[in-house]
Formats: structure tokens, C-alpha cells, sequence
């Protein structure tokens, strides 16, 4: 209990920040009307279950807001339609909801949002110390919970980490093809080590090493995923990935977070996205974070993962060449901002 209380206090911890407030965005002319949906929004009362809209869930705390709060500029900015774009916000339950409401419509007043609860407490037990602290904050697990925390209503969701920018129309990403069973798609790297995501112990032991038989597993990174949400709770996947977390509390078969039992459950079963939708690794390595260059390839979407946070760099004058491209996208307020 004392590790897990500790574990949230460490994962809190931060300092208070002022984001200004950010250009309002407009459909195009293409869009389609948004009259049926104002029409529902009359009826049930609920501004997250429009016709034509396109969901996108994050997390949101005080440790990442500042990555949170460019991740949605930049979303809006390059939207075809912007106003069709709803944001499903999950937040701890031990955190100032009213401030982190209060932060958002401060910078996007006229964004269509909703906040939600994760018990980041009950989620700690489930959770061992992995490889670097960051990944052992509970609300790194929220992304397992989102089809017990959203509405079922929603039936499909892009869930996006907070350190990326996109640079293209998310539309484009949330209508990629779920063929088949698949509840998720996300670019697929066959090329990466799969059994290195799992300890030696995983490996040699007899039933579990049998896990992937008869699939092709492929490494694909949780930090973003378009979700079926409707097969995932007709699945009940929320119960298979926790079934692996309880198992690694008992005998450790890897290193790296919320991700290995994502690999677990869904590696070679998912539908495979244009690696331009997930530039990743920009943060560098777990360990030291060192810069990086883009993969080859257009690219969509912008992710620092790894150690390394561009807000981070560029706030102690060390950035790496790609954070100038993270950059135009932060609304954090300073002492010499001037508001445009």
C-alpha cells in the first residue's frame, strides 16, 4: 500500500502552469451538417455522442498537461473539421478536476470535452516497477479502461499520448478499416526485437512461450490506437489485459509498462496503420533520451516517446532538432508571451 501511495504522489508531482488560449477552428463547407447532431445533443443532453463525430480519448494530468495541451492545438489546427472533433479527457481521481476543466476551456472555450475519473489507486496494485518511473504511473494505464470509462455510445475512439503533434487530418486516421475480429489498428514494426518486450523467464517457460503460437506478433506502439470499442467490451479485453498484470505481480515476464500486455493480448491480431501515423521514438530511449531522426517515410504524426519530452529540452535550451517542430504547437503562457 505504501508503494502505490507512494507511486501516485511521484507521478502528481509537478508545478502549476498558465496556457493561453487558442485560435477557434471552423468545419469546412465539405463537413457534414451538424444539424442532426445539435438535434441529439437536444434530446439526450450529451455532447459526446454526435453522428459524425470523430472521438479521440487522452489522459490528462499536471505532469503532461503542457504536452496534452499541444497534442489538441495541433489536432484542431489540421482537421478538415474541427468542430466535429471530441475530446474524452481521463484524469486521476485524486487530481483537481475543476482546475484541469478550468485549464482546458481557458485555452479551447469553444472544444467539445468531456472529463473522467480513473481510480489510479485500485489501478496501482495491479501495476510492478518497470524500467523508468514514468511508465509506472497509473494513468499510463488508462488507455486498458477506456471502454469501461467512455460511454457506450461511443463506439470507435483514437486514442492519442500527450507527447505527439499531428500534422495531418486525424479523420483520416480515425476511419481506418478494422477488418475482420481486429479491435485495434496501429502502425505494426515487424522489424523490432519482438522478445526482447519480455524476460528471459517469459521465454523458457513452457505454456507461456507458447502465447504467440500461430500468430504473427509484431511490436506496435499504445501511444496511438484507433479502438473498436464496442468488440473490445463484447471481448471483455480490460479482464485479459489485467489477467497478465496480476500474473507479472506474481513472476516477472517484462520490463517495459502498460505496453507489454498489450502485445500480449493483441500482437498479431491487430489492423496494421501506415507507419506515417506514428513517427515515434523521437524522445529517444528509455534511459538517457538522446535526439533522433524521423523514420523514412511521409509523415502524419509527430511522437516524442522515450525519455526525452521536447517541452522538456527546449525549456533547458538543450532541444533536439525535430522539437522545433513541437514548438509552434505549445500554448504555455510565460512572462514574456505576448497574445496575438
Amino acid at each position: 500500500m505504501r508503494s502505490a501511495l507512494l507511486l501516485l504522489a511521484v507521478c502528481a508531482a509537478s508545478h502549476a502552469a498558465t496556457f493561453r488560449e487558442a485560435p477557434q477552428f471552423f468545419n469546412s463547407p465539405d463537413c457534414p451538417s451538424q444539424a442532426d447532431d445539435l438535434e441529439k445533443h437536444n434530446e439526450d443532453g450529451q455532447h459526446h455522442c454526435f453522428n459524425h463525430a470523430v472521438h479521440v480519448a487522452m489522459t490528462l494530468d499536471t505532469a503532461y498537461i503542457r504536452g496534452s495541451m499541444a497534442a489538441v492545438l495541433s489536432v484542431l489546427q489540421h482537421s478538415s473539421c474541427p468542430q466535429s472533433v471530441i475530446f474524452h479527457f481521463v484524469y486521476s481521481a485524486s487530481a483537481n478536476a475543476s482546475s484541469l476543466h478550468a485549464t482546458v476551456s481557458h485555452s479551447f472555450p469553444y472544444l467539445k470535452f468531456q472529463l473522467y475519473p480513473f481510480d489510479d489507486e485500485a489501478a496501482s496494485r495491479l501495476i510492478s516497477m518497470s524500467i523508468r518511473s514514468a511508465l509506472d504511473c497509473p494513468l499510463n494505464y488508462a488507455r486498458s479502461y477506456l471502454a469501461n470509462l467512455l460511454p457506450t455510445c461511443v463506439a470507435r475512439v483514437v486514442y492519442l499520448d500527450s507527447d505527439l503533434i499531428l500534422v495531418d487530418d486525424i479523420a483520416k486516421l480515425a476511419a481506418h478499416p478494422l477488418g475482420g475480429e481486429s479491435v485495434l489498428a496501429a502502425p505494426e514494426y515487424c522489424n523490432a526485437n519482438f522478445t526482447a518486450y519480455f524476460t528471459p523467464s517469459f521465454w523458457s517457460n513452457p505454456s507461456l512461450s507458447l502465447t504467440f503460437a500461430n500468430r504473427k506478433a509484431c511490436y506496435f506502439n499504445t501511444g496511438v490506437m484507433v479502438i473498436d470499442l464496442d468488440r473490445w467490451r463484447a471481448g471483455d479485453y480490460t479482464t485479459k489485459i489485467e489477467e497478465w498484470m496480476e500474473l507479472h505481480k506474481r513472476m516477472r515476464i517484462y520490463e517495459l509498462g502498460s505496453l507489454p500486455p498489450f502485445l500480449l493480448v493483441f500482437g498479431g491480431r491487430i489492423s496494421p496503420v501506415d507507419h506515417r501515423w506514428n513517427q515515434h521514438g523521437l524522445g529517444g530511449d528509455n534511459i538517457r533520451g538522446l535526439c533522433r531522426d524521423l523514420h523514412p517515410g511521409p509523415v502524419s504524426l509527430l511522437h516524442w516517446s522515450g525519455k526525452g519530452k521536447p517541452w522538456a529540452r527546449l525549456d533547458a535550451n538543450r532541444p533536439c532538432p525535430l522539437d522545433a517542430l513541437w514548438a509552434p504547437y505549445d500554448l504555455l503562457q510565460t512572462p514574456f508571451s505576448i497574445d496575438s
